[in-house]
């Protein structure tokens, strides 16, 4: 079985293709999972025999017929299952797609650091190289037992099972999820943090008040950093519970991007995607007995009927969460 893992590079605020370029997948195979704001997962598993080509055949087709369709160029990555398939994206370039064949799964994943492993956050990273396991080579050579004494049961096992290159994923097709975006690009590249948690902040409050137009309420929050060299990084979390307050997606936009540890970053544009969303009737709401959330709550309620009436910049960003 081959899975591709396609980031299509979509300028900002041109998210509107997506739809079409996984149409364009499904030319191929009809087994695509979407991947938002920009990726896709395809399954080849029959594409290959159907078309008489290999995966790194068929992912330059797509490249090109991306190129020639929509004018969008994209890296693609290819391996036996869906986490080699990200993991193989990340070395690829457009133009260049990275292919794991499966006999050499092992090979490849020996010398990366154990936190290039989706799923294995800062926390659990952390844990394993105190312990010398910085590599998923050692994470594979490593006893079962001790993997499950540092880091749990459940988390010991499949991190034993992923470095030792066993992926029981599967591409369940979808459609594009349901979600709303909000995009800051900076006239220059930014390296200063200050303004990249000035930027958070403004887009989180954008990002909440067209919620809260909307009636709706969020499961989880993404943030999308993109780099001067065309690069980006992706962080996703789920949400204590779905909300469209802005000071709440604010804090955990200040969150995943603190997690990314970034030094000097030469940063391009920052994006917050809100996805899982639900009328607010129907989302419940943990009480908090905090007088400062209840007059945050209504100063947000003031400032969105300004906004409505006066338009998007009758707020200046910033102030609700002073």
């Amino acid at each position: 079985m081959t899975i591709l893992c396609v980031r299509f590079q979509l300028p900002p605020k041109y998210e509107a293709a997506l739809p079409g370029l996984l149409g364009l997948l499904e030319d191929f195979t009809p087994v695509v999972q979407a991947l938002p704001p920009d990726g896709a997962l395809a399954d080849l598993r029959g594409a290959e025999r159907y078309f008489g080509r290999g995966a790194e055949e068929l992912a330059r087709l797509i490249r090109v017929r991306a190129l020639a369709l929509y004018g969008i160029d994209c890296a693609i990555g290819a391996g036996p299952g869906p986490l080699l398939a990200r993991m193989a994206l990340g070395r690829a370039e457009p133009g260049e797609p990275c292919a794991v064949p499966e006999d050499l799964v092992v090979d490849f994943l020996a010398e990366r650091p154990v936190a290039a492993l989706p799923g294995v956050g800062t926390a659990t990273a952390r844990t394993l190289c105190e312990y010398g396991l910085d590599t998923l080579g050692r994470v594979a050579a490593a006893p079962l037992s001790t993997l499950q004494r540092l880091v749990g049961a459940r988390t010991g096992r499949e991190l034993h099972e992923k470095a030792n290159g066993v992926d029981r994923g599967r591409v369940v097709p979808n459609a594009v999820s349901r979600s709303l975006a909000a995009e800051h690009p900076f006239p220059h590249d930014e390296l200063n943090p200050d303004r990249h948690r000035r930027a958070l902040l403004a887009t989180a409050e954008e990002l909440g008040s067209r919620l809260r137009a909307l009636d709706t309420v969020c499961r989880t929050l993404t943030l999308t950093v993109r780099y001067a060299d065309r690069s980006s990084t992706t962080r996703t979390r789920t949400l204590p519970e779905p909300t469209a307050h802005s000071p709440e997606l604010t804090r955990t936009a200040y969150g995943m991007y603190a997690a990314l540890g970034l030094q000097r970053a030469r940063v391009r544009a920052i994006a917050l995607r809100a996805e899982g969303l639900t009328p607010a009737e129907e989302a419940a709401h943990q009480l908090a007995f905090d007088p400062t959330d209840d007059k945050l709550r209504r100063i947000e309620e003031v400032a969105d009927r300004a906004r409505a009436k006066f338009g998007p910049r009758a707020i200046v960003p910033g102030t609700l969460a002073a």
